[in-house]
C-alpha cells in the first residue's frame, strides 16, 4: 500500500475531511500503516507531505482540500456526500490571516526548514551572520540560509557507484534570502542582496512571507528573476505545506569556488562544506547536523499561539 493509496482508503471509509494528521492516526488505529512499503522514520509527515502536493493544483488528483486552517481533505468523488462546512476553526482562531508579521525573519527559518525538505529533499543550515567578518567583503555576503539536495538518496547503489567513477556531481546546493514581507519598498534592495549573495550556489531563492498581490510588481519581480536566474518562495506560515515556489529558480552548473572561499570565513558555512563532504563520501545524511525539521503539529501550535497573543 502507498500512501496515497491509505490516505483513499481512509477517507472513503470516514466519508469526512480529514486533516493529514487524523488521516495518519486513524490508518494506524485500522492497521494500514503496516501495510505501507515504507521505511521512513517519519512516516506521517511523509504522508501529509504527499497529500499537499497531490491535491495541489492538480486536476486528476483524487483528493481535494478545503480552506480551513489546518487544512483537511477529502475524495472529489465523494464532494456531494460530505459535509464540507463542518470544518470551521474555533471564533478565537478565526482571525485575518495575516498574522504573519509576528514573526520576525529568523523565526520563518523552521517553516522553509520543513517546506524544502519535503518539497525539494533538501537538507538546511542556518548561517549566522555574526560571526563573519563582514568589513572585509562588504555589507552582502552571506544568504541567511544554505541547502543541499543529495540525489544519492534517490538511486540505486550502481547508480551512485557509476556517478562517482565519472565524477558526475551528485548533489545540488541552495541559496535562500528570507524576508518578512516583499514590496515595492524593499524589492530591488531584497533582490540585489539575495544575488550578491548567491553566486556561489547551483540555484538560489529569495524567500518571504508576504508578498504584495499586485500586477505592476510581479511584473517586475518576474524581470528581475528572468534577468538574474533567481526563483521566489511565498511561504505560508499557517500551513508550510501550501508554501509555494512562484518562480522557479535557474539552475547553474558551475560552482563559483572563489564566493564558496569567501564564505567559508563563516563558521556556519564551513562546517555546512564539511557535512555534505562526508555526507558524500559515507553515503549516509547526518541529519542532526542540518537544520532540525519541526513535526508540523510544532509549526501550527506555533502560528495558533501567535493568533491567540
Amino acid at each position: 500500500m502507498t500512501f496515497l493509496e491509505l490516505a483513499e482508503t481512509v477517507l472513503r471509509e470516514e466519508k469526512r475531511p480529514l486533516s493529514s494528521s487524523e488521516i495518519w492516526n486513524l490508518g494506524v488505529t485500522k492497521g494500514y500503516d503496516k501495510k505501507l512499503n515504507s521505511s521512513g522514520k517519519t512516516p506521517w509527515a511523509t504522508l501529509g507531505a504527499q497529500i499537499y502536493v497531490n491535491a495541489k493544483d492538480n486536476p486528476k488528483s483524487l483528493f481535494a482540500k478545503t480552506d480551513s486552517r489546518p487544512k483537511k481533505f477529502y475524495l472529489k468523488s465523494m464532494a456531494k456526500l460530505i459535509d464540507l462546512d463542518d470544518n470551521t476553526i474555533p471564533e478565537q482562531t478565526s482571525q485575518k490571516k495575516n498574522k504573519k508579521f509576528a514573526f520576525l525573519e529568523r523565526d520563518l527559518h523552521k517553516y522553509l526548514t520543513y517546506f524544502v525538505y519535503y518539497h525539494l529533499q533538501c537538507y538546511t543550515k542556518t548561517i549566522k551572520h555574526q560571526l563573519s567578518n563582514k568589513k572585509e567583503y562588504g555589507e552582502w555576503v552571506h544568504p541567511d540560509m544554505v541547502g543541499c539536495y543529495f540525489r544519492m538518496e534517490d538511486r540505486k547503489k550502481e547508480v551512485n557507484d557509476f556517478s562517482d567513477a565519472i565524477g558526475a556531481r551528485s548533489i545540488v546546493l541552495y541559496s535562500f534570502e528570507l524576508k518578512r514581507e516583499l514590496n515595492f519598498s524593499n524589492l530591488r534592495a531584497s533582490f540585489f542582496q539575495c544575488v550578491s549573495n548567491s553566486s556561489w550556489a547551483n540555484e538560489s531563492y529569495l524567500v518571504a512571507a508576504e508578498i504584495l498581490e499586485d500586477e505592476d510588481f510581479f511584473d517586475e519581480l518576474s524581470r528581475l528573476c528572468a534577468s538574474f536566474g533567481i526563483g521566489v518562495i511565498e511561504l505560508d506560515v499557517e500551513d508550510p505545506h501550501s508554501s509555494e515556489i512562484i518562480i522557479p529558480a535557474k539552475h547553474k552548473t558551475g560552482l563559483d569556488f572563489e564566493m564558496i572561499n569567501k564564505l567559508a570565513m563563516n563558521k556556519d558555512f564551513k562546517e555546512f562544506l564539511e557535512t555534505v563532504k562526508i555526507d558524500l563520501k559515507s553515503r549516509k545524511i547526518h541529519k542532526k547536523e542540518y537544520d532540525p525539521i519541526e513535526d508540523l503539529d510544532k509549526l501550527e501550535i506555533k502560528i495558533r499561539d501567535e493568533v491567540l497573543h
